[in-house]
């Protein structure tokens, strides 16, 4: 008897709102305390025994935010947990929480659900955190996920924009410009395959610049290693539309400027590589790709010798008077180049995912 390979597909309508909520977050285990009731109630109910509570919330929108010809329903999921949990860490506290509404259209079936779950799944599993609730409706525009995150941090270690101070340092972690390159590559992909279905593709030479853009990963781990190097940032943002626009959101909230070397960027290799193959300058990318999720803050020069040598942390500049701007200064000729913020803005760029 021959095999059937049709994958079953499950109307949705069939289980109901609360059927589907149920289906979906059974698999879903408590890991902290704080939790007092998770989903399952009129509200979730949480207990943070004197900690500070923080709460942050973002809107993925199919055709603005993402693109599933290319986007695969658990990355998706993961992705969109990430997004939220890089805010709460930019506040250098733990992330313990979500929450997790969607709004689909009818061309998905409970399997697709599924998959986009078993993404939100793994980001729970592997960042220790709880989904405690959500929503979900329908849609006539595609697929919607709304996701708000809860973490809790000792007031005195919570880091804000506007605290930054003239003569701190600049640090970012990891390295920048890999997530737009992998959105470039996928996005020529895509259109190589729109004039020839039959083309496969082979994106081996591009893996991290793909998992960078696909499923990026919060840096809960620089939060941890901060703590225990004893250092309590004088500022922090994550980097989400692009490393110049989030100096400038800095610059601007403490009134204070900035030197900005170009030469200490931190860039890998293969963005270094690819950008000579789509004929882009390095530079501009990490300034202006976004969707690095990696940390920027500034810490005090007294804690510069704490974090010397952190093949995680790269000392990338300096604050200044403002007075003095903010400024990007270039490798080799050593000029001076004011800082403009040309990251993807979601209220005007169409073509780009945040």
């Amino acid at each position: 008897m021959l095999e059937d390979k049709t994958p079953q597909k499950t109307d949705i309508a069939s289980l109901g709102e609360f059927g589907l909520i149920e289906h979906l977050t059974e698999h879903f285990k408590i890991n902290h305390t704080s939790t007092v009731k998770a989903v399952g109630d009129d509200c979730a109910v949480l207990d943070a025994n004197g900690l500070k509570t923080l709460i942050t919330t973002d809107l993925l929108v199919e055709g603005v935010h993402f693109n599933l010809s290319y986007m695969p329903l658990k990355h998706l999921g993961y992705k969109a947990v990430m997004v939220n949990l890089s805010d709460v860490y930019a506040m250098n506290a733990d992330a313990s929480q979500i929450t997790v509404s969607i709004a689909l259209s009818n061309r998905f079936p409970l399997e697709a659900v599924e998959e986009l779950y078993s993404g939100i799944l793994l980001a729970c599993e592997k960042y220790n955190i709880d989904l405690i609730g959500g929503d979900t409706t329908s849609s006539t525009t595609g697929l919607l996920i709304s996701v708000t995150a809860i973490g809790h941090s000792d007031a005195k270690k919570i880091t804000y924009r506007n605290t930054a101070k003239e003569n701190d340092l600049l640090v970012v972690s990891g390295d920048l410009g890999a997530a737009y390159l992998g959105f470039q590559v996928l996005e020529r992909e895509k259109q190589v395959f729109e004039v020839d279905p039959n083309n496969q593709p082979d994106l081996d030479a591009y893996t991290y610049l793909i998992e960078r853009q696909l499923k990026p990963e919060a840096r809960k781990d620089i939060v941890r290693i901060l703590s225990d190097l004893d250092v309590v940032p004088t500022s922090m943002i994550d980097i989400s539309d692009g490393l110049s626009s989030e100096i400038i959101h800095l610059c601007k909230q403490s009134k204070v400027g900035c030197n900005l070397y170009e030469e200490k960027i931190p860039l890998d290799p293969q963005v270094i590589s690819v950008c000579e193959e789509f004929d882009l300058n390095s530079t501009t990318v990490a300034l202006s790709g976004g969707e690095d999720y990696e940390l920027l803050f500034t810490i005090t020069q007294s804690d510069f010798d704490k974090i010397k040598g952190n093949p995680h942390l790269t000392v990338i500049g300096h604050m200044t008077d403002a007075n003095s701007g903010m400024n990007l200064i270039t490798r080799g000729a050593n000029q001076s180049v004011p800082l403009t913020a040309q990251g993807w803005n979601a209220l005007l760029d169409k073509d780009k995912e945040e």
